[in-house]
């Protein structure tokens, strides 16, 4: 008997499930795997073949079959572990962690580096572990859910200010500064906006940060390291404020073709967190095989300067024919929207589009603010201007 009950109950539950799956399948904000097969810049799907505008591998590198041949010619076989088996500071804190971090130092000016599994796993990690009761988190309305995420688990009071809008940051800086309920503000941004693609404007953020004594600045380069920047160290290189941001962060998993994030700052913050960021402390750390992978490939991206400056060239041209073509387009750099606005009409753009060989994704709610679904195009230094000539006369 009570094993029919718990069937029932169990039935209860999946159909309610299973009701709210209909749900987002009606407004056309379902979401499923699909398998893929990649080569170079084509992607396959179900045998057909497309170009990849839906990427993050701004440089190539991932697809770049020579640099892993590179790699492992050049890693002997006894470097090439494939686990750490357990957090760096039990067993895990392998020679690969060190070398990759003092690279990341060198290039950072000398600033202290500390490593992560991923950039959500720094995000939510980071901001808890350095916030309490008495700290204020000002972040911008459009900052990624990841750090969302670590701001609702930390203690921290928080408020979102209006996207871009530094001059209502201001605002609320001069409000609460003088309230001795808070030991410190921490200023929560990415430089560029991974939905958007528009970017904050660094040297006037960091004008307004040296005004307030209590104000700690968080910048994510997710979408900035590798492509910004004389040698591809991001917005921060790009507008010289590498020193005046005090917890400066990045990922791997993008433009340098690997996997994890980093953090740079001063090396007090980076000792506490050693011994305050629960992600951290007991996650295992990333394969070392993978660090050495990073190490590999940063030293190579900061010398890529003619392919960033091709994807800042084709980027400008997108964006401009995007706008010219009617649709709303804020962006200013290689993350380049189409802002349709209704998800199923979205939708069906988006597959309009991948039968004619380009492969962009739609992106709906809650990814994005509802009535804003657009197609997101993700250039990489692959993409040639006559591939983006054809894909504007389908728009």
């Amino acid at each position: 008997m009570n094993l029919l009950n718990d069937d029932a109950l169990n039935d209860s539950l999946l159909n309610d499930y299973a009701l709210k799956l209909d749900h987002l399948k009606q407004q056309g904000n379902l979401r499923q795997f699909s398998c893929n097969v990649q080569q170079g810049r084509m992607i396959e799907i179900q045998g057909h073949s497309m170009l990849n505008l839906a990427s993050n591998d701004y440089l190539g590198l991932a697809a770049d079959l020579s640099l892993r041949e590179q790699f492992f010619d050049e890693t002997p076989n006894q470097l090439r572990r494939m686990s750490s088996s357990s957090s760096r500071l039990l067993t895990g804190n392998l020679p690969e962690y060190e070398l990759l971090e003092a690279s990341l130092s060198q290039a950072f000016h000398g600033r202290a580096a500390l490593l992560f599994n991923s950039g959500y796993h720094m995000n939510i990690g980071i901001l808890p572990a350095l916030s309490d009761s008495k700290t204020l988190i000002l972040a911008d309305k459009l900052v990624h859910a990841s750090m969302i995420d670590g701001i609702r688990l930390s203690a921290a009071k928080y408020i979102r200010y209006r996207h871009n809008d530094l001059n209502h940051l201001q605002q609320l800086l001069q409000q609460y500064h003088a309230d001795e309920a808070f030991d410190r503000i921490i200023v929560v941004t990415e430089s560029i906006f991974s939905m958007d693609g528009d970017e904050t404007d660094l040297a006037e953020l960091v004008r307004i940060k040296q005004q307030f004594a209590k104000v700690m600045l968080y910048v994510d380069e997710a979408h900035a390291i590798g492509v910004r920047g004389e040698q591809g160290l991001g917005c921060a290189e790009q507008y010289e404020v590498i020193d005046e941001i005090d917890l400066l962060v990045g990922t791997f998993g993008k433009a340098l073709a690997s996997v994890g994030g980093y953090l740079i700052c001063h090396p007090i913050i980076r000792e506490y967190l050693i011994n305050a960021m629960r992600p951290l402390i007991f996650s295992t750390a990333q394969p070392p095989i993978c660090m050495a992978w990073t190490d590999f490939i940063f030293q190579k991206v900061l010398g890529l300067k003619p392919q960033r400056q091709h994807l800042q060239q084709i980027s400008q041209n997108l964006q401009q024919s995007v706008q010219a073509k009617g649709f709303d387009c804020p962006s200013t750099s290689h993350i380049v929207p189409v802002i349709i606005g209704e998800s199923q009409k979205t939708v069906k753009k988006a597959r309009q589009l991948q039968q004619a060989g380009f492969y962009i994704m739609p992106v709906r709610p809650p990814t994005v603010p509802k009535h804003s679904s657009r197609l997101r195009i993700s250039l990489t230094s692959q993409v040639n201007q006559a591939d983006l000539d054809q894909l504007v006369r389908l728009l």
